[in-house]
């Protein structure tokens, strides 16, 4: 237990100590304050409600001293007029409840608007960000910004601003009646507003380096499970259930430790206000009872008092119980205008070039390109290429040799650090980045299906592309008996990346998806590296129809896959070391024909094993 304490504290001082770069700070009211304004006559109504709520509300106390020191202490004894106060009590009271409902009714469409804005505009810039941006961060701190800190943002509106203007215009109101019933008596009070202020200046900083860090270990936790999520197939292949339990435990340890810490903070926070608020009350009843009985102070007078004394301190008590709320906001804020700071890479230029894909040739050219994924380490070194429109292309070479960088560049996942790539002669940097995606189609190893249905996710959720083009690309590349056989045909709901679906029945659909955008230059990286014999048969086939009449790169893992190519280039350590079609490359007996060698004489190791396994049975 003792270890467990000091591993605790350790904890906390390294969360404490640990030095961070942090942006710009930004005010949660500065950073919203844009979006409120678009709500603003809602806000003023939502205020007149307020206004009209506590009105009802703290009236009802005046209504009650009335009622003791004009009627049943005075001796009057009017009947009739007990029952008007009594009637009027019943009314304020319906009219407090009527406009609180409908406060909370307008602040929450207000609210709720700014969030659902701010996500979307979140998750917008997100999927505008570029994808060095993405190697960086892990998807799982994303997801927390989307979800979590929205959520913060949320509460901000459901608590922190109704808090405010609720109990803030409750103080006021108070404060303006209890002077009205004794001056003197509310002077007393007023004496305990400076250990309120001291103690809230004391717990303001300590309060919000708790919350931040309660914050920061929960995305920690969210993105660890993220990642194990993604990746269950290798845990459990490699055994690693155990090892990924301990390190889950560590961060949900450390959570657990940031939560309680929180608690403890907020208990004793919430409970200094209520000490001041038992000591103000006993005060008042002193002072009151002194005076009563002295008959200097009527006793309605003083039941008044005691009662805004009580509420006097229910609204300061949750004023500060809504710190916490304010600080995760304010985190939240600050993390989400933070990325919102954050400017793509890749960016079209000021005044982009466009291109139609119907005029474009598909001619690509590679001038010196250098790049490297960070500074120092190029992957592609001073490259030429120079691609013939309609020309068929296969590239070869071991992991690393920089074949997939070739065309993330191609795409302009990321740009060159030196030299340039044009298409048809226009450098791709000053081209609009969605003609550049429009002519460009890529098609990767591992596809992607998103939650649809088949026809959906073929055409890519664009209603513009009729259920007949999906179709009859789907016919042409032999993937339709295979959607036929599904529970609904191409209305069939797929679920999150296809999951049901095999490796090659998803890459077909992948490849229809890339048929019906038409694009003018088609890319296959390692598209082929998962399928099945059968399936990779209907892919050659399909692809010797769609690569006419347009420029095709095929990054290639099985030779036999880019053996017919026009020219086939093989790279070696980010350059290209030979070219020239199959033939040519056996002949000049080089890298190629090593690599072409190794994969014959891995199928006649695998033949030779398979014989002897079945022989030795």
């Amino acid at each position: 237990m003792a270890q467990a304490i000091r591993n605790w504290e350790m904890d906390q001082k390294a969360d404490l100590n640990e030095p961070q770069s942090k942006p710009k700070y930004i005010s949660t009211f500065k950073a919203l304050s844009s979006y409120m304004k678009e709500h603003r006559l809602t806000f003023a109504a939502f205020i007149g409600c307020t206004l009209m709520a506590i009105t009802a509300e703290l009236m009802q106390p005046y209504l009650v001293k009335v009622a003791i020191d004009d009627n049943l202490l005075a001796g009057v004894n009017d009947y009739r007029g007990l029952l008007v106060i009594c009637g009027i009590y019943f009314v304020l009271s319906l009219s407090s409840m009527f406009f609180t409902y409908l406060q909370n009714n307008l602040l929450q469409k207000a609210g709720q608007s700014i969030v659902a804005s701010i996500r979307k505009r979140l998750f917008a810039h997100i999927s505008k960000l570029s994808m060095s941006y993405f190697d960086r961060v892990p998807s799982g701190s994303l997801i927390t910004h989307v979800s979590s800190d929205t959520e913060a943002i949320s509460q901000f509106f459901n608590q922190v601003i109704l808090s405010l203007f609720r109990d803030g215009f409750t103080l006021i109101f108070i404060l303006f009646l209890m002077f009205q019933l004794d001056a003197e008596l509310t002077w007393y009070c007023l004496l305990l507003l400076p250990i309120i202020a001291g103690i809230t200046i004391a717990f303001r900083s300590y309060m919000r380096r708790t919350y931040q860090m309660a914050r920061t270990r929960l995305s920690r936790l969210v993105a660890f499970t993220a990642e194990n999520l993604s990746g269950m197939n290798l845990i459990q292949v490699f055994h690693q259930q155990a090892e990924q339990k301990r390190q889950f435990r560590e961060k949900n340890d450390s959570y657990f430790r940031a939560n309680i810490r929180e608690v403890r903070t907020n208990v004793l926070f919430n409970r200094s206000f209520e000490i001041l608020n038992n000591l103000a009350i006993a005060f008042v009843t002193w002072l009151g009872g002194q005076a009563v009985l002295g008959t200097t102070l009527e006793f309605g007078v003083l039941y008044a008092f005691i009662t805004y004394i009580r509420l006097f301190f229910q609204p300061i008590n949750t004023i500060t119980q809504q710190w916490n709320t304010l600080q995760s906001a304010t985190v939240a804020i600050n993390r989400i205008w933070n990325i919102f700071a954050i400017q793509p890479e890749i960016q079209d230029s000021s005044k982009p070039e466009h291109l139609k894909p119907s005029e474009v040739k598909g001619r690509v050219d590679f001038n010196s390109v250098t790049f490297g994924y960070a500074a120092g380490q190029p992957v592609i070194k001073d490259l030429d290429l120079h691609i013939r429109p309609g020309e068929w292309i296969g590239i070869v070479g071991t992991t690393g040799a920089g074949k997939s960088s070739l065309i993330s560049l191609l795409c302009r996942f990321y740009d060159v650090q030196q030299g340039n790539i044009e298409l048809d002669g226009h450098d791709i940097r000053s081209l609009a980045q969605a003609d550049l995606n429009r002519i460009v189609g890529l098609v990767q190893q591992e596809p992607y299906l998103y939650s649809g249905s088949v026809l959906d996710n073929v055409r890519m959720f664009d209603e513009t592309i009729s259920r007949e083009s999906v179709i009859q690309a789907c016919e042409f590349i032999g993937a339709d008996p295979l959607i036929q056989k599904m529970s609904d045909g191409y209305d069939t709901l797929l679920s999150e990346r296809g999951s049901g679906l095999s490796a090659g029945e998803r890459q077909l659909i992948s490849f229809a998806r890339i048929i019906v955008f038409q694009p003018k230059i088609l890319i296959l990286d390692e598209a082929t590296a998962n399928l099945d014999s059968h399936t990779e048969q209907l892919i050659q086939n399909a692809l010797q129809l769609v690569s006419e009449g347009r420029t095709t790169l095929v990054i290639a893992h099985r030779l036999s896959t880019i053996m017919d190519a026009d020219r086939i280039l093989v790279m070696s350590k980010g350059r290209i070391v030979e070219q020239g079609t199959h033939e040519h490359l056996i002949e000049r007996g080089g890298v190629y024909q090593e690599l072409y060698l190794h994969s014959q004489g891995q199928k006649q190791e695998r033949k030779e094993h398979s014989h002897s396994f079945s022989h030795s049975k």
